[in-house]
């Protein structure tokens, strides 16, 4: 039986030291990848939706999830067919034992962590890098370093439709609600674009001129963003609130 969630809580500021005072870090660590292996080779990291499992995936092509109650390797799952460096795991937000990992091969694998089975397999999708699932947990985009995005399906071996982005393109998350997506790019900026249409969702005025409304406030490479997990807050623009890390060693809250 799954394990019952407990509701979101706030902490104050005051109380964090005494909350986190006694908790300790707990090494998880793979025999595999120990032996003259390079230190720095763990790529990603991914809880599943309950928290129940953690998927790790390394430069040495393995895929591992690991029981976060019981650290020895003998209760991990070391999923094999990755023929190149995996640089992103994902599961499923909708089915806590479903799996997607994707290697810089350009090769998507889903998997059934129960079973340990990869149940489907996308292959030609460049130097792909980064990886993320729509909301509904039915399509999933990956993107490349030529700066392509593929939508794909957990149950197809052929991308649903392929995007080419006009500047590069980094990182990629969806809205709660799976219809907008926030795309960074290397000029500092975020694009909000429409799912799965890949519009501008908003237009803005400069003068006389119109044109793509961006999420501006990096003076470098913006990495990364992701959104304000509870949604609490009743803000315009379709409830969403957001933040970004750029190469900078700063980070933004954008609503």
């Amino acid at each position: 039986m799954a394990p019952v969630l407990r509701a979101r809580q706030s902490l104050s500021k005051d109380k964090f030291s005494g909350y986190f005072g006694n908790l300790r870090s707990q090494p998880y660590n793979d025999p595999n990848n120990s032996r003259g292996s390079n230190p720095h080779s763990l790529r990603c990291i991914a809880w599943n939706p309950l928290g129940t499992l953690v998927a790790t995936g390394s430069s040495e092509k393995t895929l591992r999830v690991w029981n976060p109650e019981k650290p020895h390797v003998k209760f991990s799952t070391e999923l094999k067919g990755h023929s190149a460096s995996v640089e992103k795991v994902a599961f499923n937000p909708t089915k806590d034992a479903e799996l997607c990992s994707v290697s810089s091969d350009g090769v998507v694998k889903f998997w059934d962590v129960r079973t340990k089975a990869c149940f489907n397999e996308v292959k030609g999708l460049g130097d792909a890098f980064t990886l993320v699932w729509a909301p509904d947990g039915n399509t999933l985009l990956v993107g490349n370093k030529a700066d392509t995005i593929f939508v794909l399906s957990p149950s197809q071996s052929t991308p649903l439709s392929t995007h080419q982005q006009s500047v590069q393109t980094n990182q990629i998350a969806f809205c709660w609600s799976g219809e907008k997506i926030f795309v960074t790019t290397a000029e500092g900026r975020i694009r909000v674009l429409s799912y799965p249409g890949f519009e501008p969702v908003l237009q803005s005025k400069n003068g006389e001129e119109t044109g793509e409304f961006e999420l501006n406030g990096h003076t470098s490479s913006c990495l990364t963003a992701d959104l304000q997990p509870t949604g609490r807050l009743d803000l315009p623009a379709n409830n969403y609130e957001d933040g970004g890390a750029s190469e900078e060693p700063q980070l933004y809250v954008r609503w």
